[in-house]
């Protein structure tokens, strides 16, 4: 149908929930807002489906997820009959109409006899992660929008592992959506009758308390912990979300006992009130921690994003100021302690190997090759590092060590088969208990590291393409640089070209190679100096990121490479 016939087909549904009634009927005469929510649904990307909340198919509201839903019972139901009775886990965070979405998809499923276990209250995406495996659930669905802004909501989808639903039963999923005509029609049970079934089964300590049992496994040095935890002082802050329902639990379960909570960020809310934007990689997402840890003279600041899979740090400085670390140098630094640690007990693995994104700093990279580790690049999307976990359990042939993605995300122990920042607290402030020790600050710890292995650094370009030409401008500009690939970037000669859209590696020669990953929309240019450009459309935001690494002898010298690089990418996307 035209977006102006779906319009009308929602202005004619007796019985629309009524919220959204009002919300399209306040739209009346605003063409552009209504083909804006009306022209398209909602895709799922490399995170599942994530939007803006209101009225229409793309948008975030019951109809899409009951829409979403009805597919994912259908892909189960093609499972056959005894696959379909796991069940699926459902977990959700502090945003806007979470619980009501999870609600609304357990009540979706129980139309078709398949059983939701249900968290009884916000929990962290890693804890759903977890509770697909501890219930040998088939599915999950995690009602997030990361570290969007507050207008937003999400709806990931978990497989049996764990791990995000990789592409192949992602693609037939989205294919099951697709099939529904009219989202608004889709059968819903009712809520009692189906708790009174067993259809629906709330989730609450019982899961809290096994996942938090695991969590303790991840401290490396219990002896290092105890000795240093009256200390060392870390500050805390889950910005509104569900980082505090299980990470200061796991913080004093693990021994350490100089933690504060920022007060008035530990209080759930779905508005994020005291920030622009609840995002650990921001800044402006520790103004209330870097106050609090003045104060206190904190050695450490961590924030978790509101679903509580990212976790951000900001560290003390010579001066005394705190600075935020990125999400490669926080990985850099935990990989470091970790092998640093396992080699020094023998406990390093002869294939022990780590995992990171293609678009991830190659510092973690030479720090596992100087302890005798190997690293692996997989693709952007935490659910290729949860394949590659799934793939060495299977055949044996590695043992994984760790992973993480520049994007703040990180996993220690799989356990999880997502990004986990209850692991990453835990590990993050065993490793500034560390450098304590050692006289030093964490900031410390990653000059030595930069001292070792060269000084590295990256920027992430993110440019905005919003509306509905945005995505034809964004796949327009993938295709300019297909067709018309850049010689050089700042001056500096591509020396090889790795395009993951057909698999192939070009050489200066002409010549090419294959590329053994599934086939993505990615560009990646090596440079003649060891930099790399990367450019790949977000898969849940209209956006194309453009990500820059770079090496030098010296901070300055690396500061200068990526400045020019950034000047050359900006010069690229404005002709």
């Amino acid at each position: 149908m035209s977006y102006q016939e779906t319009i009308e087909q929602w202005n004619n549904f007796a019985l629309l929930e009524p919220t959204l009634k009002e919300e399209l009927k306040a739209l009346e005469g605003n063409e552009e807002a209504l083909k804006d929510a009306f022209f398209a649904p909602l895709e799922f990307g490399t995170a599942g489906m994530r939007g803006i909340l209101g009225v229409g198919i793309n948008r975030m509201n019951i109809y899409t997820v009951r829409q979403a839903t009805e597919g994912l019972a259908r892909l189960m139901e093609a499972k056959g009959e005894e696959e379909k009775k796991r069940g699926v886990a459902i977990a959700y965070d502090s945003r806007h109409q979470s619980p009501e979405f999870a609600m609304e998809a357990a009540k979706t499923l129980g139309a078709h006899g398949i059983p939701a276990f249900v968290f009884e209250s916000l929990r962290p995406t890693p804890e759903l992660s977890f509770a697909v495996r501890h219930l040998n659930a088939l599915t999950g669905i995690m009602i997030t929008a990361s570290h969007n802004p507050a207008d937003y909501n999400g709806y990931k989808v978990y497989g049996d592992d764990g791990g995000q639903m990789p592409p192949a039963d992602a693609d037939a999923l989205t294919d099951y959506v697709r099939a529904i005509e009219n989202p608004l029609t889709i059968q819903v049970g009712d809520e009692a009758e189906l708790k009174a079934a067993g259809l629906i089964k709330m989730l609450g300590e019982e899961v809290d308390a096994a996942y938090l049992e695991l969590v303790k496994t991840v401290t490396v040095d219990p002896a290092l912990v105890h000795e240093m935890s009256k200390e060392m002082k870390l500050v805390f802050t889950p910005l509104h979300g569900t980082g505090q329902m299980l990470g200061e639990r796991a913080l004093k379960n693990a021994g350490f006992e100089g933690i504060h909570l920022v007060p008035e960020q530990a209080v759930a809310d779905p508005n994020f009130s005291t920030v622009k934007s609840p995002n650990p990689e921001e800044a402006g997402a520790f103004e209330y921690a870097i106050k609090l840890g003045t104060e206190l003279d904190a050695d450490i600041l961590v924030a978790t994003d509101p679903d509580a899979d990212r976790l951000g740090a900001a560290v003390r400085k010579a001066k005394g100021e705190y600075v935020v670390l990125t999400g490669n140098q926080i990985a850099s630094l935990m990989l470091d302690y970790l092998l640093r640690a396992k080699k020094a007990a023998g406990t390093l693995p002869a294939n022990g190997t780590a995992l990171k994104s293609i678009v991830s700093s190659e510092l973690p990279t030479a720090i596992a090759k100087s302890y005798g580790a190997d690293m692996v690049d997989v693709l952007t999307g935490f659910k290729f590092i949860a394949e590659k976990i799934k793939q060495y359990e299977e055949d044996h042939s590695k043992e994984f060590l760790f992973g993480f993605e520049e994007s703040y995300g990180y996993l220690a122990k799989p356990f999880v088969r997502d990004k986990d920042a209850i692991q990453a607290l835990v590990l993050i402030a065993e490793v500034a208990a560390y450098y304590k020790k050692k006289g030093q600050t964490l900031y410390d710890g990653l000059v030595e590291i930069f001292e070792t292995h060269g000084y590295y650094k990256e920027q992430t370009i993110s440019v905005t393409m919003s509306g509905i030409t945005g995505a034809e401008k964004i796949k327009a500009l993938m295709a300019k640089f297909r067709s018309e690939a850049p010689a050089d970037f700042a001056g500096i000669a591509v020396s090889i070209t790795e395009d993951f859209g057909n698999s192939t590696k070009t050489f200066p020669d002409g010549s090419t190679e294959n590329i053994d990953m599934p086939s993505s929309n990615v560009l990646k240019y090596f440079l003649e100096d060891g930099s790399w450009i990367a450019i790949r459309p977000s898969g849940t935001e209209p956006k194309i990121k453009f990500y820059i690494g770079a090496k030098a002898e010296s901070q300055a010298a690396v500061d200068e490479k990526v400045a020019a690089f950034e000047a050359s990418i900006r010069s690229l996307t404005a002709e």
